[in-house]
């Protein structure tokens, strides 16, 4: 089968594009690093020529709500128009659990995120939609966004992450699937409230700053229930536990945006 990944060279991508190739499949790797932009079309009638399924999990570098909404509805609705005319047969996209509750927090983002997954929903092509928690991977951005005057704040928040080769084989699961019309989550094999994450974080990292839970804090702007940051007990539970992904990865943080994806 051919499958093209948009944002092929990307945390997730790069361990989408391995997994897929080792079933067997002829991959297209598609980012602005190979010649593809699907914001502007650049490349991508070439990317999709003959494929059967495209894969998004690209990302916008930003994070406020007119520049991401931008992005996505534009890229968003290239992949669908070029797409169809090349015959795909279904479309994936990679988006974050609880997109829909977090948008109606405000965030800025989200509001982003929840657009794209209306076009694709909209769009009567075969699709499905990927909501993964956050990455373990992500604690770290986390943690560093929430510094005030040397305190860590974060939001009064459970959160159920997963580590990114998660991620990778839940998006490559779905792509090997037929289109579901729909969602399907995925989150990690534990919950923990964010302050104990953050601390796990700077512990590991020999920092010895405070953390505090904020009843007030908001999460990249967004201003978040107890378990808005939870999947459906339906969720599919990934493997890998946060202390051995810590011993696998070594350091294991890269700057990433709020829904995970490694800025490119």
């Amino acid at each position: 089968m051919r499958i093209t990944v948009i944002g092929g060279t990307g945390l997730i991508g790069t361990k989408l594009v391995r997994a897929l190739r080792a079933s067997g499949h002829e991959i297209v790797v598609a980012s602005r690093a190979t010649g593809v932009n699907s914001y502007t079309g650049e490349g991508l009638e070439d990317a999709l020529a003959g494929t059967e399924v495209v894969v998004d999990v690209s990302n916008s570098s930003y994070t406020d709500e007119d520049a991401a909404r931008e992005f996505f509805y534009t890229s968003t609705m290239n992949l669908l128009s070029y797409g169809e005319a090349a015959g795909v047969r279904h479309h994936v996209a990679l988006s974050v659990v609880g997109t829909d509750r977090l948008a109606r927090a405000e965030g800025g983002y989200f509001i982003a995120k929840e657009q794209q997954e209306r076009l694709i929903s909209a769009s009567q092509r075969p699709f499905s939609l990927v909501h993964a928690t956050q990455f373990f991977e992500f604690i770290r951005n986390i943690t560093d966004h929430a510094v005030r005057s040397g305190v860590v704040r974060v939001a009064d928040v459970l959160i159920q992450p997963m580590a990114a080769d998660d991620v990778a084989a839940a998006v490559a699961q779905t792509a090997l699937a037929d289109p579901i019309h729909g969602t399907v989550e995925f989150g990690g094999p534990e919950v923990f409230s964010l302050d104990e994450l953050a601390v796990l974080d700077l512990r590991y990292r020999q920092e010895e700053r405070d953390v505090v839970p904020d009843p007030l804090g908001t999460y990249f702007g967004a201003r978040l229930s107890h378990r808005d940051l939870l999947p459906e007990a339906t969720a599919t539970i990934a493997p890998t536990r946060y202390h051995d992904w810590r011993i696998r990865s070594g350091s294991g943080s890269e700057p990433v945006t709020p829904d995970g994806a490694l800025r490119s």
